[in-house]
């Protein structure tokens, strides 16, 4: 599939460079940059770290506290 992407000057032009220092060509390394960009799309937004985290040992687990909820209400203004 073929398509025509336009650049704004100094765009064009670290693109040259960044292709000239990696051996590649410009067609390259755009497609690698949009397909690692559809990966991260696909992919959950929360950063990893947010994704890694394990909690905090001095706190007690969020769900410990579900038993002193109240119960729901039918009406959602009461």
């Amino acid at each position: 599939m073929h398509f025509n992407v336009y650049l704004d000057d100094a765009t064009g032009q670290r693109l040259n460079a960044v292709a000239r220092n990696a051996g590649e060509s410009r067609n390259a390394l755009i497609r690698k940059a949009v397909s690692e960009w559809l990966a991260r799309q696909a992919q959950p937004q929360w950063p990893e770290a947010v994704m890694a985290f394990q909690g905090m040992p001095d706190m007690p687990p969020f769900e410990a506290g579900r038993a002193a909820l109240r119960a729901p209400v039918d009406d959602p203004l009461a």
